[in-house]
């Protein structure tokens, strides 16, 4: 089977980015922005949030070893898709809950893993669905960021304890 590619937006995409990589078959995550009006923006562009674009990432993954509902089922859980252009500190919506799907099957992939999750969640998930058009990579100071500033008081602050959250509840991610 072809490995697959899917964007996803939740939040500020260090974060994001962070728990992917630490995903069994993900094969890589790069760090962007997508659903927007403005062709190739700079990051100083898309965090005014006047641009259109979500911060998202764009993760590469192999469909023998995750599937996408696994994917989202991760994504819908380690950030709060019932709030509209917020996560956390970070307000704006270039900071917007967001799937984007590849085509038929992909979207009712995603429909369905919203329907499964909403029984979790107080609030309704607002996490907005829309076709996939072009993603646009951040500069390459954002791609890896954790990894690359662990020590940064924003990765000890925010992204470590996600990232350990994430661990801690690898198992309930797993199985079709």
């Amino acid at each position: 089977m072809k490995n697959k590619t899917v964007t996803l937006g939740g939040g500020c995409f260090w974060c994001t980015e962070a728990i992917f990589r630490d995903t069994e078959g993900v094969l890589g995550v790069r760090s962007g922005f997508s659903g927007g009006f403005i062709k190739n923006p700079p990051y100083r562009e898309v965090r005014t949030g006047r641009t259109g674009h979500a911060e998202v990432i764009q993760i590469s993954y192999d469909p023998e070893k995750i599937s996408l509902r696994e994917l989202l089922m991760i994504h819908l859980t380690t950030h709060d898709p019932t709030t509209l252009n917020e996560q956390g500190a970070d307000k704006g919506s270039q900071y917007r809950s967001i799937i984007f799907y590849g085509d038929d099957d992909e979207k009712a992939i995603a429909e369905k893993a919203v329907e499964e999750l909403q029984h979790s969640y107080n609030d309704p998930i607002i996490t907005e669905l829309q076709p996939f058009t072009v993603f646009y990579q951040a500069e390459d100071d954002h791609q890896n960021y954790y990894a690359e500033n662990q020590e940064a008081y924003y990765c000890q602050m925010v992204i470590a304890p996600k990232l350990a959250k994430y661990r801690e509840n690898l198992s309930r991610y797993k199985g079709d």
